[in-house]
């Protein structure tokens, strides 16, 4: 690109960049107290509850990580697209409402660890602060994801030093967060949902129709595949695929049941009429947007042929849809700010999962941590403070684990999502579905959860190999699994829940709370 069309892009980012961080500003004056900062007053549309629970979930894996896995594998990676439109239809439909209900019964529970606590009446405050770790370790990492995300967009549009790039993303991220907490994420994850969405749109059917007289198939050929294979979903670079695969795949849907950045805008709807609503548009959104994604990899490897990203001195696979952008709007077109406003669409991916992971990451710290163990007196206004300080601690440990500009965005979001998905979908299932649920067994299932996933993906078990390496099934599957087992065996094992805990779950399983 020419330095003008770089100039033009940078100042389309900067007014995109300046609108965030006025929303943040807006937003900060609305923030009275913890409930405000981290739930928005439970006051959520429809609509944004929706759209920031799908663009917060999504991420820059969306319109980096997905579209460049099938780029470079073909359509067999779109299994995981499957599993995870599976995923988050099932969570809207069998947890939203009854979540949404029972943290309200579980006296009014502003985050997930509060929610156990309240759940099983747990005055030793263990699940609390089992629950809580596990946020901070594992958001720790799914942050750094995000940020190398950012990182890797600037570095590819500008040319930036990827440390810098990385700094310059996570500082604008950090501001309007840390000025105006859960409305301004929300409001502002709205924004860039609908950007998003716009994009994934618009990018692949400009494309197809540019090269449609050449063919699709001829131009994947011309890049060193086999046609056929790359479009059939049975199979993944050239070879069928193994069954371990698709089940690891399709397990990435049950990551959701766990995810506390999406299960909070649950807590936070208005009422039952505005969750209906957020129902539909989420699944209808999330649907529209992993299709496309897919339908990006495949297009965008016959759009830009002859070149093959990640080779040849080229860009990784994981930036097709930036390199699809900057040829139809800076070569083609000569529309450098309309290539600008779509590249943004990135970033939105990007900001809208990063700012939820770090505002969760900081209730874990100031809400749950120190006023539920440490501080239990602790008044409104230090709470907040805290929260706010603690917004900068993660992002900056969160720059520290993504430092390495080789780091792989889907390695970073698939450890993170696992270790959420096995320590807290088990037990949040459980908690909503199953009255005998007691104390021991939910502190079982998070612990062996979390354990199991870090033992999968890390610990070298079998011939110098971990057991993730040795057989290739995704770690979320045996942590799932054991979780939910420990959950059912230690719960029946050990006394039956108090007669308030099971009044309480009857009462939310019998009529609504509004």
């Amino acid at each position: 690109m020419s330095e003008a069309s770089v100039g033009i892009i940078l100042v389309a980012f900067f007014v995109y960049l300046l609108m965030m961080i006025i929303i943040g500003a807006m937003c900060m004056k609305q923030n009275n107290n913890t409930e405000d900062y981290f739930l928005g007053g439970r006051n959520l549309g429809g609509f944004v509850a929706a759209l920031s629970a799908q663009a917060s979930d999504m991420s820059g894996w969306l319109l980096m990580g997905l579209p460049g896995s099938i780029y470079l594998m073909g359509t067999g990676q779109a299994w995981i697209g499957i599993g995870l439109f599976i995923g988050t239809t099932a969570n809207w439909i069998f947890v939203a409402g009854r979540l949404r209900k029972y943290t309200i019964r579980a006296n009014n529970s502003l985050t997930l660890p509060e929610f156990f606590m309240n759940r099983y009446k747990d005055d030793k405050k263990i699940l609390l602060g089992a629950s809580s770790l596990v946020i901070v370790i594992f958001f720790l990492v799914y942050t750094a994801s995000a940020l190398a995300s950012g990182g890797k967009l600037f570095n590819s549009i500008f040319g930036i030093d990827y440390h810098t790039a990385l700094v310059i993303g996570a500082l604008v991220i950090l501001v309007y967060t840390f000025m105006g907490g859960f409305l301004a994420v929300c409001t502002t994850d709205f924004i860039q949902g609908m950007l998003m969405l716009l994009a994934l749109l618009l990018i692949p059917i400009i494309a197809y129709f540019s090269i449609s007289s050449r063919g699709v198939s001829a131009l994947l050929g011309s890049t060193g595949v086999d046609p056929v294979s790359f479009m059939n979903i049975m199979q993944e670079n050239g070879e069928t695929i193994k069954p371990v695969s698709i089940i690891s795949s399709l397990a990435w849907g049950l990551g959701y049941f766990g995810m506390p950045h999406i299960l909070i805008r649950f807590m936070a709807v208005k009422d039952d009429k505005e969750l209906a609503k957020s129902k539909v548009v989420a699944i209808t959104w999330v649907f529209l947007s992993l299709l496309c994604a897919c339908i990006i990899g495949v297009i965008g490897r016959a759009y830009l042929a002859p070149m093959v990203l990640g080779t040849d001195g080229n860009v990784s696979s994981e930036s097709v849809f930036i390199e699809m952008i900057k040829k139809i709007f800076v070569m083609d077109l000569h529309i450098p700010f309309v290539a600008g406003i779509f590249l943004c669409a990135i970033l939105a991916a990007i900001m809208s999962t990063a700012d939820s992971q770090l505002l969760v990451a900081s209730s874990a710290v100031s809400e749950d941590l120190y006023k539920g163990l440490f501080k239990k007196d602790a008044d409104e206004l230090s709470v907040l403070k805290l929260s706010r300080i603690s917004v900068v601690v993660v992002a900056l440990l969160a720059i520290v684990i993504a430092w390495n500009p080789e780091s792989s965005i889907m390695a970073l979001v698939s450890d993170a999502w696992a270790g959420f998905g096995a320590a807290f979908g088990p037990l949040v299932l459980m908690s909503l579905y199953w009255k005998r649920t007691n104390l021991q067994g939910a502190f079982a299932g998070i612990v062996s959860g979390a354990l199991t996933v870090i033992i999968w993906d890390y610990i070298p078990l079998i011939s110098g190999s971990t057991p993730s390496e040795a057989t290739g099934l995704y770690s979320l599957v045996p942590g799932f699994i054991i979780s939910l087992l420990l959950i059912i065996i230690v719960s029946m094992a050990t006394p039956e829940p108090e007669k308030d805990i099971v009044e309480a779950f009857e009462d939310v399983s019998r009529k609504p709370v509004k």
